[in-house]
């Protein structure tokens, strides 16, 4: 579907109020050539969390974390611990 839009002075175009917020990737394939995608897109400095073997690391953590009630920490053992290990 093709749909006309005019560029405002400015040098913007409007897509709609449904996709305000949205984040977008313009691709400019050629001279007045754009192609526009919405989509999510990673920060470089979060692509980490992406990764396959972070993504098990984290999934075998939540899983974990749910099955596995809180309970509070004996300040004076932990103490202890970290005393023995120097």
């Amino acid at each position: 579907m093709s749909t006309l839009k005019t560029i405002g002075s400015s040098g913007q175009i409007s897509l709609g109020k449904e996709y305000a917020g949205s984040q977008v990737i313009v691709d400019k394939t050629g001279p007045g050539v754009w192609i526009i995608k919405v989509g999510r897109f990673v920060p470089d400095n979060e692509a980490w969390l992406h990764e396959s073997e972070t993504q098990q690391k984290l999934d075998k953590a939540i899983a974990w974390a749910e099955k596995t009630s809180p309970k509070e920490t004996d300040l004076n053992e932990l103490k202890k611990g970290l005393d023995s290990e120097s």
